[in-house]
């Protein structure tokens, strides 16, 4: 037997081999490995004497054909075939421009399979980015049914409470106006309570979050964590991917494990076919691991995401961009609707501003999307004329897209495009919402999607694109494609590839994640795009939770959020409006020229305050001084804190008291100075910017 022990950006890894050759994954954690965690037993099964590190699986592989001899108890990834039997190969231990990078290589011989799982280290984040490649070295086809980004057992480990009194389960639901709502559960809570002897523990209920389809994060953000409150520690994740993607955590042999993968057979109907020199690669995973709180784990994950975040102008300048959508033109704009609007937001101090949805149809628009020129009748002398205001006002004009779909009365549908250009499943086009879902693995696909980003930043110098994305095309088409989920991810991939290619032409064009506001909020998409919608809530009050919460899943500087004052409303309701993007993204809507002249006022100070403030935005990580939020608190609190200087957002909703203690624990014991830095009314607002500067 071998051990293989690591220590690297605060985290702790330890590899062992043993005498069979299996490598095992005994430990990855912020503390130090302790060999008594393992609990040494061995229990009997017929004539069989399980070992103590049997369950702890590096890599988890499922064939179809293959027998799995012990009872794995439901649909849990775990005593996988060929994945309980491969043998360690060989580790490389390297360094490349990132950091470290350890490459683990396993053998099955009867199947000729051989995995890499791959860990990547950054200098300086104690976060590893983690994956799987699988190639077919045997003679004959093999068919993957699931392929694990990252498989850990033990996750129970640390300290020496019960499980079920330690141990929380972090997991952040999402949904269309209601994103964002991060939620822990106990072991209990979630149907793994201990229910017999730990070592006798073995049963068939999964806790899980998996998504199916195309919106990544239409049910839950691609992320987890789990929290062990005896010992402070925190292990944390995200699973980068734009599609089908799967997470669980349950027991096996006395221990609680974990797994991230992609897409598989039963949950998403992925399967893919490797013949004879064939490789496939598993979807990215982050993992981290933290034993100071739980801010620092989520500030931990946010260097991480700006490591691997595409270079780009906009998230170095957070410019402010107005969106014409909410609370104002509605998706029915016009010329005639437009100008003065633009006229506002450059009055208001914006630079970019963005024309939404409707600007290429007359009338209702839904279903006839998809080629993308402009409607006459909304714009008589075209919308150039509109684009180049925007410009003579020192703005950059932008317009909405959502490119990955085509209306079923568009006029492309039947003169220009055939079946291969769409989803397709039993023979049958693939729509939802009166969309066809377009498929990205076609050439002509991409070219024609090429073709009109190319037409808008030319003939019409547009700089922004909201990109939205508003159906679910489900499990994925059959055409060209080994299943289902295989069809799916190829087009997922080709997307991503199609979305390089066009920021390699035009390198400072801003595209947004729009997917009917946040439901594509995956670092897959967020690598490439440099800002994201957080969401389409209407109501300002419910949106300060989103906002408050939105560092939990991107980084503060490409979540953006609405703004969008009302006409008749107070001073209080137009702050409260603007500090709801303050410290994030200001995405500015509303219809500005009709407010009164003291909200205007609130207005402009608040984009004014903004743009003194942003150099820091784009390197500070969050905390909370009152926790994550809830839609049912009273008072909501988002802070984001540099080496020297922090901001605090803070909301009154309904509270009946008139203060809040708000603790901050990284300033005690420092001399510090405090300012109200947004809005100055006279000192009266409940609901404000504050700057804590010259910590010492």
């Amino acid at each position: 037997m071998k051990r293989i022990e690591i220590f690297e950006n605060k985290i702790y890894v330890v590899f062992e081999i043993d005498d069979e050759q299996s490598i095992k994954l005994l430990h990855f954690s912020a503390l130090p490995f302790d060999e008594s965690s393992l609990e040494p037993f061995c229990r009997e099964k017929g004539f069989a004497l399980f070992q103590k590190t049997r369950s702890f699986s590096l890599v988890e592989l499922q064939v179809s054909g293959i027998d799995r001899p012990e009872e794995r108890h439901g649909n849990k990834y775990i005593i996988t075939a060929p994945g309980y039997r491969m043998k360690f190969k060989d580790f490389k231990d390297t360094i490349n421009s990132f950091g470290r990078k350890l490459e683990i290589v396993c053998f099955d011989e009867p199947t000729g399979l051989e995995t890499v799982s791959h860990m990547q280290f950054y200098n300086g984040v104690s976060v590893v980015r983690t994956w799987t490649s699988v190639t077919n070295r045997g003679q004959a086809s093999q068919t993957l049914e699931y392929v694990s980004s990252f498989s850990l057992t033990g996750i129970e480990k640390e300290g020496d409470m019960p499980q079920d009194e330690k141990l929380r389960i972090d997991v952040c639901h999402n949904s269309w106006q209601r994103e964002l709502r991060w939620k822990s559960y106990t072991l209990p809570q979630a149907g793994l309570e201990q229910s017999q002897p730990k070592e006798f523990q073995h049963s068939s209920k999964v806790f899980a979050c998996t998504n199916v389809g195309n919106w990544s994060a239409k049910e839950y953000i691609p992320m987890g964590c789990v929290e062990n409150r005896e010992t402070n520690s925190y292990l944390f994740w995200q699973i980068e991917h734009n599609g089908s993607w799967h997470w669980e955590i349950s027991d096996r042999e006395g221990h609680l494990y974990l797994q991230l993968s992609g897409p598989s057979e039963i949950e998403s109907h992925w399967t893919k076919e490797l013949a004879p020199g064939e490789s496939f690669e598993s979807v990215p995973c982050a993992v981290g691991a933290n034993a100071e709180g739980f801010d620092e784990a989520i500030g931990e994950l946010t260097r991480y995401r700006r490591i691997i975040r595409r270079r780009n102008r906009d998230n170095d300048t957070l410019a402010v961009i107005f969106n014409d959508y909410m609370n104002c033109l509605w998706g029915d704009p016009t010329s005639e609707k437009e100008f003065p609007l633009i006229d506002a937001a450059a009055e208001t101090g914006c630079d970019y501003f963005c024309i939404d949805a409707g600007w290429y149809a007359e009338g209702s628009w839904w279903d006839s999307v998809g080629e993308w020129k402009e409607s006459r009748r909304r714009f008589p002398n075209g919308l150039k004329e509109v684009t180049d205001y925007i410009r003579k006002k020192g703005m950059i004009p932008g317009v909405w897209l959502e490119i990955e779909v085509m209306g079923i009365n568009c006029e492309m549908v039947d003169s220009v495009c055939d079946d291969s250009w769409f989803f397709m499943r039993h023979g049958k086009r693939v729509f939802d919402r009166s969309r066809y879902q377009l498929d990205f693995r076609d050439q002509r696909v991409r070219a024609y999607a090429d073709s009109v980003i190319d037409r808008l930043v030319k003939e019409y110098g547009v700089g922004y694109i909201k990109m939205d994305y508003n159906i679910e095309p489900g499990i994925g088409t059959e055409t060209n494609a080994d299943s289902f989920g295989d069809g799916l991810l190829g087009h997922e991939r080709a997307y991503l590839s199609w979305l390089d290619g066009v920021f390699a032409r035009h390198k400072d064009l801003i595209i947004e994640n729009c997917s009917s506001g946040g439901l594509r909020m995956d670092y897959a998409m967020l690598s490439r795009c440099s800002i994201q919608s957080t969401s389409d809530q209407d109501d300002y009050l419910r949106y300060c939770t989103i906002a408050a919460n939105a560092p939990l899943a991107v980084t503060p500087e490409q979540a953006a959020v609405w703004s969008f004052p009302m006409s008749g409303c107070s001073q209080e309701q137009t702050a409260f409006n603007m500090i709801n993007a303050m410290l994030l993204r200001i995405h500015q809507s509303g219809h500005l020229g009709n407010i009164d002249e003291q909200s205007k006022a609130l207005v402009k100070s608040a984009v004014k305050v903004y743009k003194t403030i942003r150099r820091d935005i784009k390197t500070a990580v969050p905390f909370w001084s009152l926790g994550v939020s809830d839609f049912s608190d009273n008072w909501v609190s988002l802070g984001l804190k540099n080496e020297n200087r922090a901001y605090l957002a803070v909301w009154r909703r309904d509270a009946e008291e008139n203060s809040v203690a708000l603790p901050i624990k990284f300033l005690k014991g420092k001399s510090i100075e405090i300012k109200c830095i947004y809005p100055d009314i006279g000192g009266r607002a409940l609901n404000g910017i504050m700057k804590k500067a010259s910590l010492e």
